[in-house]
């Protein structure tokens, strides 16, 4: 018995280590390579993913099968009975559903050929291909639908940047992780800038080297996966390889020599056991300042801070930016994030997914010059921030900074199981977002005295402040359950329950009494707290293929809030193909909600901002539930409601050409919006409310002609573009003040149409690319405020004019080379021409015109404008794309 036992060990030993290495390339059917292509060993859980030129290498066991499967594509499956396996996969719109996540159904997976609704598909190779240090901002150059933008004036915005599909705001996208709901930031944006009264997901936080692949829904689906969804959905999907991996560096700096970026990143996958595999992404990354300040204009500065003009233009010929630090932020980032899986039996899978991420911004305020915060008010000023020692001291002014730590978390565990058909898919997932705020270099200028009547602040103030924070955090529980009935029925249904913690966290004394750290004042205690909610969803999908050729698909969904009742939406579309699936039509109808964010319900603060004339002003938000908003008749929020349909087509006439045309109208009612300050009894102050109706409506067109033979190498060419037809208010403004420059922040700060262009070309080891984006026109609006004060010499905005964004091309070039099978150099110049946003007024009417025909009055407006000078590119508000100009990255990547 012992040595048929050994003999039976020994036998099992042979099999288990009876291994073999499969290698080979995955093209389509017309012989492009396909990066992103899973492979996986039937019956377990090895697997990997095809590189940048469709290469893979797996270890198998011998007389295993391999899977290959990739979205738009019907899956293969090969033995593995050879040490080259090459595979060509056609796109007929077959997919493992095991294995490939597609948004915008909750019933059976479609492609994206096959879908009812327009969806893109980025694979890591697209996103890497920008050459952009971020994930937002390599979407910026590849979706024309998708804005995002640094604005001029920092602050807590520093930490991330807005960003909005079909320019709907940042709230109004809803974002996933491997089709699980990603925590929104706790950052609510409230400068005058794009995106104001907002907040969403920081998608910057998440590592572009972890990302197999990014499915953005451009439609709305809250009928589908509830509140944000207004807009569209952004499904980004994690790696599953678990042998391969590689080492990336990176480094980049600006023409102008700042701007310096140094980053490394690590992505490796392993097995877990027998059948299980876990993929994990490492990166740091640092970005030094980049500054870009203009030279201020003395009269203008005079008049402002009511300043000697000699005093002035003495300061302003030893620093001709008035000391001004605006820009890029210094940006500090560790981002650590795992994604894994393990089949528990033959028809259950385990899956999770974890991300942490630290981040570490450094900007400025505005320069305190010595004629704006002056020793004859403050004389103990010249201790704190003088140069120099005994009689050779000297005052000329300081720079508080802005710092903030930013904290991001999600995490994901859930299992899928197949039982009679029935697939079940039960998940919980947490995330949350954590800004702590630290200024320094500034001063409490308040003279509150002690018991001994001697000063708190002033001369005694500490320099470094705490001003609090903000923290929000998600509970999320899903139960999906979906079957294929027959061949034409398929169903879905599920319930989802969500818990929210919003807290604003209260600031040390100093940041916040009086009037407290100058630049940033602290949370208040009575401004500060924790709030939360919770809400239960249920949802019913059902599709319905009537033919091969025809599809219709209803959702409706129930959504049950505990701050404020109830809602119910639905969705129904359909798409129809004909001449053998060379032309798709499809359209959808739908209706939408958006609760309002914990955030919006419950901020109150009070902010430092720029006023046209009259320098930097405080001024403050109430919130609709506090005792001030009762007294002043302001109305509980509501959720927004929307309706959205949309139309298209897609044409395939042969097998290298591809275009999707796509109209969308999109309704919102009762839109959520932070209204203009106004002087009340609390001072001058804002708030939100459900304020007006809007309608956005346009078109997105994405065409692509690849596999031109050129010599030896193959051309490709694609287009895509986001056309924007109405964006405007279409009811009158209710609960609330809703002026000019908030329309046209809201309405036409993004651009009014985008179109990219790029042209591809492989050739052996090397590979080249050209990409145009063209950023169209884009507006920003003066006011004329009653409240300013006429008597200064710069007097006001002039309501005749509005503020143009010229229309620019910016042009970016990258050259792969591809010295080894495992070693990759790639170099990017990102705006190569050094393109600048560049704007000019435009006369609203006679009286414009009048106006800009007068150089003394037109300089007047422009330093209203650019706070006179400071910001002559962007203005203080904003642009429609970088004012960093030419950026030089270089990369260099080994494959394990």
């Amino acid at each position: 018995m012992k040595k048929i036992a050994l003999l039976l060990f020994l036998f099992n030993t042979v099999i288990i280590f009876a291994q073999q290495q499969v290698t080979g390339v995955v093209k389509d059917n017309t012989g492009t390579p396909l990066p992103g292509v899973n492979i996986v060993e039937k019956g377990t859980n090895n697997g990997v993913s095809t590189d940048i030129d469709g290469s893979y290498k797996i270890t198998v066991k011998e007389g295993a099968s391999l899977i290959f499967t990739y979205v738009g594509y019907n899956s293969v499956t090969r033995l593995a009975n050879a040490s080259k396996i090459d595979v060509a996969l056609s796109e007929e719109g077959g997919q493992n559903l095991d294995e490939v996540v597609v948004t915008g159904s909750r019933t059976a997976a479609r492609s994206n050929t096959t879908t009812a609704l327009p969806i893109d598909v980025l694979s890591s190779k697209d996103l890497t291909s920008t050459g952009q240090a971020t994930f937002d901002k390599a979407l910026q150059y590849k979706i024309p639908s998708f804005n995002t933008v640094q604005t001029p004036v920092n602050d807590a915005t520093s930490l991330l940047d807005p960003y909005e599909i079909r320019n709907m705001g940042p709230s109004r996208t809803l974002i996933l992780i491997n089709g699980k709901r990603k925590n929104l930031s706790s950052l609510l944006y409230v400068q005058t800038s794009p995106g104001r009264g907002e907040t969403g997901a920081d998608i910057s936080a998440i590592p572009t080297d972890a990302i197999e692949r990014v499915e953005i829904l451009r439609d709305g689906a809250s009928a589908q996966y509830g509140s944000d969804a207004i807009a569209g959905v952004m499904n980004i999907i994690l790696k599953k390889n678990n042998t391969d991996g590689s080492l990336t560096v990176r480094s980049g700096i600006t023409s102008e020599g700042d701007g310096e970026m140094l980053g490394a990143s690590l992505n490796q996958g392993t097995t877990v056991g027998e059948k299980g595999f876990l993929n994990y992404t490492i990166d740091f990354s640092k970005v030094k300042l980049a500054n870009r300040p203009g030279n201020v204009d003395a009269e203008g500065d005079a008049g402002d801070f009511g300043a000697n003009l000699a005093d002035v233009q003495a300061f302003l010929a030893k620093y001709p930016d008035a000391g001004n630090i605006n820009g890029s932020p210094e940006t500090a980032a560790a981002k650590f994030l795992i994604n894994g899986g393990n089949d528990i039996s033959d028809n259950t899978k385990l899956y999770y997914n974890a991300a942490y991420v630290y981040k570490k911004v450094k900007s400025f305020a505005n320069y305190r010059t010595p004629y704006w915060r002056t020793l004859a008010d403050d004389p103990y000023l010249i201790d704190f921030f003088g140069k120099g020692t005994g009689a050779n001291r000297v005052y000329e002014g300081y720079v508080p900074t802005f710092e903030g730590d930013l904290f991001d978390y999600n995490g994901t565990l859930g299992f899928k199981n197949v039982k009679n058909g029935w697939n079940t898919d039960a998940s919980i997932t947490v995330g949350g977002n954590k800004q702590l705020y630290t200024v320094n270099n500034s001063v409490n200028r308040s003279a509150i005295l002690d018991e001994n009547g001697e000063n708190v602040y002033r001369e005694n103030s500490p320099i470094s402040f705490k001003p609090g924070g903000t923290s929000f955090n998600h509970v999320v529980g899903n139960i999906d359950i979906s079957k294929i009935v027959s061949d034409q029925i398929s169903i879905g249904f599920g319930s989802e329950f969500r818990s929210e913690n919003f807290e604003v966290i209260e600031g040390v004394k100093a940041s916040w009494d009086g009037t407290g750290a100058d630049s940033f004042a602290g949370n208040r205690p009575e401004n500060s707290g924790k709030w939360n909610r919770y809400n239960v969803g249920v949802y019913l999908d059902v599709a319905f293929d009537i033919t091969k050729d025809f599809l219709i698909n209803g959702t409706v969904r129930h959504e049950e809030y505990s701050d404020f009742g109830g809602a119910t939406v639905w969705k129904a579309s359909t798409r129809y193909k004909f001449l053998d699936d060379k032309i798709t039509l499809r359209g959808s109808v739908s209706t939408g909600f958006r609760a309002p964010t914990l955030h919006q319900i419950y901020t109150q603060k009070s902010q430092y901002s720029f006023v046209a004339g009259q320098g930097i002003q405080v001024s403050g938000i109430i919130s609709n539930v506090s005792p001030q908003a009762r007294q002043l008749g302001i109305p509980s929020l509501s959720p927004e409601k929307s309706t959205n349909i949309t139309v298209g087509l897609g044409a395939k006439p042969f097998k290298n050409l591809n275009v999707t045309v796509d109209y969308y109208n999109i309704k919102v009612e009762d839109r959520i919006v932070l209204g203009d300050r106004q002087n009340t009894p609390f001072g001058n102050v804002a708030w939100f409310s459900n304020s007006f109706d809007s309608r956005t409506s346009g078109l997105d067109v994405v065409t692509s002609y690849n596999n031109i033979g050129i010599g030896e190498g193959k051309l490709g060419f694609n287009l895509s573009g986001n056309i924007t037809f109405q964006n405007e208010r279409i009811s009158p403004v209710t609960n609330n003040s809703f002026g000019p420059i908030l329309d046209a922040l809201t309405f036409t700060s993004r651009p009014k149409t985008k179109w990219i262009l790029g042209a591809n070309y492989e050739i052996g080891k090397f590979g080249f690319s050209l990409n145009n984006t063209y950023f169209g026109e884009a507006s920003f609006h003066q006011d004329g405020i009653a409240t300013f004060d006429s008597s200064k010499p710069q007097g006001q905005y002039n309501p005749d004019l509005d503020t143009r964004f010229i229309p620019k091309v910016v042009t970016d070039l990258g050259i792969n080379f591809n010295a080894t099978e495992k070693f990759t150099i790639a170099l990017n110049v990102n705006n190569i021409f050094n393109v600048l946003p560049e704007w000019e007024f435009v006369a609203k009417n006679a009286d414009g015109e009048v106006l800009l025909a007068d150089p003394v009055q037109t300089k007047r407006q422009y330093n209203l404008l650019t706070f006179n000078g400071r910001y002559p590119t962007t203005s203080y508000d904003g642009s429609h794309f970088s004012q960093l100009g030419t950026i030089f990255n270089l990369s260099v990547n080994y494959k394990f």
